[in-house]
């Protein structure tokens, strides 16, 4: 049970360690551009796992345009 209570959540002098350690190996300026890459990639992941219309609705264009 003591090892389960150690990967338990990290405490406040932990996360302020790994900012400063983050900061360290990144610098200052390249972490919002880490950050946004990361948001960009979930978002893009979230849609594609969400909504499979838009690619049956560009096969059917595609079917549609082969036809004309």
């Amino acid at each position: 049970m003591e090892a389960f209570v150690l990967l338990g959540i990290p405490g406040w002098s932990q996360i302020l360690l790994i900012v400063i350690a983050l900061l360290l190996l990144f610098g200052g300026k390249k972490i919002p551009e880490l950050m946004r890459g990361i948001g960009l990639g979930m978002k893009e992941f979230k849609n594609a796992t969400n909504d499979d219309e838009p690619s049956e609705k560009a096969e059917g264009n595609k079917l549609e345009d082969s036809k004309e």
